[in-house]
């Protein structure tokens, strides 16, 4: 089913067409994309790169530069390299197609990017002979509605967040579920997360961790004007509404970037996406692990 999220260990498709992509304005991203590139095409592989990465970085050698239009149609797999914001910036942009995304992060380990930089290399050569994990990551699919017609529709991996902007007062909205009215709330603003997003912001405002596999969706509010109102686990085909009450004006994120200014009145619907993204992960990718990374769990059980 399309909702359905997991992992694999299937023999791997043998993968012609390589995109690289990277971060913006970063030095360390192009030295690193430059032996990418030689690396791949060392291989005997086509090397594609992104047109903005290209002009940033003074381009690739040897690698054809296209949009991400004909990058969605040609490549096979694409190799992301900067942090998790640059992923979820790229996931955007690629979701309406099936390419498949492997992150290498440029700093610490990621949630999203979890090949390091040092040993990039010999990952990508791993996952070119066909030893990685492929999993499936659910999308959000949002719409603002003014008087009944569409201002804007885009997805995110993340999360969608209605927020108070730069007002420096709190706004009031209704959350309708699935056409039920559930409360009015005078807020910060509300999360609409995804199990990749609960690791982030939401994880910021106490919402809980949800696995990848899971379908559903978290409903987590910014600091409310009351003590009851608690983060909702969502199932994988709610519809979340979001209406505005005027005179209350806000600002709206998807995966924290591209920035839409709502008015009193306007409806924000938040629902599963049709489409998704596949992340591909070195064979020996825990989430576990990752959690016990980012969040300092302790490495080991203690009975003492």
């Amino acid at each position: 089913m399309w909702f359905n999220s997991g992992m694999d260990n299937s023999p791997a498709p043998e993968f012609q067409v390589v995109a690289l992509i990277g971060k913006y304005q970063s030095a360390e991203a192009a030295e690193a994309l430059g032996r990418l590139s030689a690396y791949l095409q060392k291989r005997g592989l086509t090397v594609l790169v992104d047109e903005e990465t290209a002009r940033v970085v003074g381009g690739v050698g040897g690698a054809q530069v296209l949009n991400y239009e004909e990058i969605g149609e040609q490549a096979e797999l694409a190799v992301v390299v900067g942090g998790d914001g640059t992923m979820l910036n790229v996931a955007r942009r690629l979701s309406a197609h099936t390419v498949p995304l492997v992150g290498v992060n440029q700093g610490r380990l990621g949630f999203l990017t979890d090949v390091g930089r040092e040993n990039m290399l010999d990952s990508l050569g791993e996952i070119l002979d066909g030893q990685y994990l492929r999993e499936r990551r659910v999308l959000l699919e949002a719409e603002v509605l003014r008087d009944g017609a569409c201002k804007m529709v885009t997805t995110a991996l993340n999360d969608v967040v209605i927020s108070r902007g730069e007002t420096g007062r709190m706004i009031e909205f209704e959350l309708v579920v699935d056409g039920e009215y559930i409360y009015s709330q005078r807020s910060d603003g509300m999360i609409v997360a995804t199990p990749t997003g609960s690791t982030a912001y939401a994880l910021s405002a106490n919402g809980p961790l949800l696995h990848p596999r899971l379908a559903g969706m978290v409903l987590v509010p910014l600091c409310p004007h009351g003590l009851t109102y608690r983060p909702i686990a969502l199932s994988h085909d709610s519809v979340v509404e979001i209406t505005l009450v005027a005179p209350h004006d806000a600002r709206i994120h998807f995966d924290g970037q591209a920035p839409f200014d709502a008015r009193g009145g306007d409806v924000v619907r938040v629902r599963r996406s049709l489409q998704s993204v596949t992340l591909i992960h070195p064979a020996d990718y825990s989430y576990f692990a990752v959690l016990r990374e980012k969040l300092h769990w302790s490495a080991s059980p203690s009975f003492s």
